[in-house]
């Protein structure tokens, strides 16, 4: 399993539009991938469930990817984060 600890950036945190973006970036992957924020987790394969957790500005998650191709999730996802300036 990897994990990935990070803070967003954006000033709407992961509404709509990021969260989509990282939604689409995670979903052709086999590996379970899931996010948390202050104990809460859902997965990050799912907008709804991303929107449910209500990430804003500042706050601190977690992203944890486990399956065959985990190193490939965490790298597309620290591409797309520098892409989209999410964290």
């Amino acid at each position: 399993m990897r994990e990935l600890k990070v803070t967003i950036k954006t000033a709407t945190g992961l509404h709509a539009r990021p969260a989509s973006v990282l939604v689409n970036a995670v979903s052709k992957f086999k590996s379970k991938i899931t996010v948390e924020k202050e104990g809460q987790e859902t997965n990050l394969k799912s907008l709804l469930g991303l929107l449910s957790l209500g990430v804003s500005q500042n706050d601190k998650i977690i992203i944890k990817a486990e399956g065959k191709d985990e190193d490939q999730v965490i790298e597309a996802l620290i591409s797309c984060a520098k892409t989209h300036n999410l964290w």
